[in-house]
């Protein structure tokens, strides 16, 4: 049986959202998803002129975010190996708001190491945790570890399971069963977006992978985000 965390299942699972992912995250996230972004980049202090690699990047969805601190005298590189996500973020890249930036994309894995050492000021990974296993979310830690800058700084974000009781049953049942059923509407197919929260379930937050960071050499805290719907990661590396 293939394991959901398999590159090739991730990649299709994706390629098979991507004609509705950002639609969906958006209003299944009652437009959270969105700001939970924001914050996420926010974490950093991003100045102008300077590197960030966007890993996960997806449709570009923190683009704007990213955009707004570095200025058109930044470089944003996003990465992602999932086509049908890139498709869009290539679109959005020649919109007119983004012709002033410096935007380059990569298709490949965020773990394939090609992407030059000590390269990135910045790194941010928002809602790309939970589809990693213990051993992938090692090497994207060390991956992090390898592509940031002396002193660099990076941010992650993902959906998480709240701590309350009542609110964490209603979380997972909307999960569950309400998203599903959305994605039956969107795409004809629950069981892609079922996998969302199997995903969300098996992850529960970053507490559990913030270990995995510190070993990789990094310094780091966790933060949480509307009663831990979401929670983060944020640290940097060492000055060498």
């Amino acid at each position: 049986m293939q394991s959901i965390y398999e590159p090739a299942f991730v990649e299709q699972l994706f390629n098979q959202m991507s004609l509705t992912y950002e639609r969906m995250n958006t209003i299944t996230s009652f437009g959270f998803s969105n700001r939970w972004r924001r914050q996420c980049v926010f974490e950093l202090d991003i100045k102008p002129g300077q590197t960030v690699v966007d890993l996960m990047t997806g449709m570009g969805e923190t683009w704007d975010y990213i955009c707004e601190r570095m200025g058109p005298d930044g470089t944003l590189i996003g990465v992602d190996f999932c086509e049908g996500m890139l498709r869009y973020a290539s679109q959005k890249r020649q919109q007119s708001r983004f012709r002033p930036y410096t935007i380059a994309i990569h298709k490949q894995d965020v773990l394939a190491g090609t992407l030059p050492a000590q390269s990135a000021d910045h790194v941010v990974v928002s809602f790309g945790l939970k589809t990693f296993n213990a051993e992938q979310t090692s090497q994207l830690a060390h991956e992090i570890r390898r592509i940031l800058k002396p002193g660099g700084q990076f941010s992650c974000i993902d959906v998480s399971v709240p701590k309350p009781a009542f609110l964490r049953f209603l979380y997972l049942f909307y999960l569950r069963r309400v998203i599903p059923v959305l994605g039956a509407l969107f795409l004809g197919n629950p069981q892609t977006y079922r996998m969302l929260g199997i995903y969300c379930t098996n992850f529960r937050n970053t507490k559990q992978v913030l270990p995995f960071f510190e070993e990789a050499g990094l310094s780091c805290r966790t933060t949480t985000y509307f009663f831990n719907c979401a929670s983060g990661i944020v640290g940097s590396r060492s000055i060498d």
